[in-house]
């Protein structure tokens, strides 16, 4: 029976192979050269005895047992990780390194006004910010990449804690010379379905827009345009629909410069719910409950 138990650094490799399918954005995302990287998962597999990836010039495939070994080193990795945040948590409170995922939808419009703040209240703090959607921020904490994330809920997030921030209301925004005759509040029987403009999926955004306004065929018939609130302003300014945005985006000055007009949603679940999650049992939960002290603050 062999005795050889794999280093942090090669399973560390593989993983990002795994999730890279590429050894040259593998080796980039570990901030290693690509031969370096690939000696390492050599060595693993020569220790091991085992072939975890069948390699060839255009195609990097993995085993059977290199899926299974995967699987288990994201445990390793992240038990690791936690092994690492219960020495971080033992020291000075929201000090040191802290990873945080954040949503597109919010990262534009919130980050801007707390970043400052938090570096000047919090100096000790170091965090590390990276843009994804939710699917992906999700996975990320999930696998260890991440401490925290900064998302809007509902939405699948598995087994996690969270801290509420804020209630985000969500607004209809329209052209400024729309030959309707818009109320003050918007309901979901005047969105004309042809002219519904919103972000494509993988926005969560997207999904809490539509089940607002509980119209199913809008899913079916609304235009996909792409990733950002941004994109979708200037078409609404060049007459080209209608869309939604969230309060927070309105209140950064998404509109500024523009003849949109917004006005809000009149829908019981018309907000989405800002929130700070992380995994369950953390060792820093204390520390994730400061931040959304800070982000509430904020």
């Amino acid at each position: 029976m062999s005795t050889y138990l794999p280093t942090i650094k090669q399973l560390q490799y593989l993983v990002s192979l795994h999730e890279h399918g590429h050894f040259g954005r593998a080796a980039d995302a570990s901030f290693v050269s690509q031969s370096t990287l690939s000696a390492g998962i050599r060595e693993l597999e020569s220790l091991l005895g085992v072939t975890l990836v069948e390699r060839s010039r255009r195609v990097v495939r993995f085993t059977a047992l290199g899926d299974q070994v995967v699987a288990k080193a994201h445990k390793l990795l992240r038990e690791a990780e936690e092994l690492s945040d219960l020495v971080q948590a033992a020291g000075k409170p929201l000090s040191g390194e802290l990873r945080m995922s954040v949503i597109p939808t919010i990262a534009p419009f919130m980050l801007p006004r707390i970043l400052p703040r938090l570096k000047q209240e919090r100096p000790d703090l170091k965090l590390l910010l990276r843009e994804e959607t939710s699917a992906d921020a999700v996975e990320s904490l999930q696998h260890g990449r991440v401490d925290c994330v900064l998302l809007a809920l509902p939405f699948d997030t598995g087994e996690v804690d969270s801290e509420h921030i804020l209630d985000d209301e969500i607004f209809v925004a329209f052209p400024k010379d729309d030959p309707r005759d818009p109320p003050a509040e918007i309901p979901p029987t005047m969105i004309d379905e042809g002219r519904l403009l919103l972000l494509e999926d993988g926005h969560c955004l997207r999904d809490h827009a539509l089940a607002a306004c509980n119209r199913p065929e809008l899913r079916a018939s609304a235009s996909m345009i792409g990733t950002s609130l941004h994109t979708l302003v200037q078409m609404v300014d060049n007459d080209l629909g209608l869309t939604m945005l969230p309060q927070m985006a309105l209140e950064a000055g998404i509109l500024d410069g523009t003849d949109v007009v917004a006005r809000p949603l009149k829908s019981k679940s018309a907000s989405r719910d800002i929130a700070l999650i992380w995994r369950k049992n953390s060792p820093r939960a204390e520390d994730f409950k400061l931040l959304a002290e800070e982000l509430r603050a904020g």
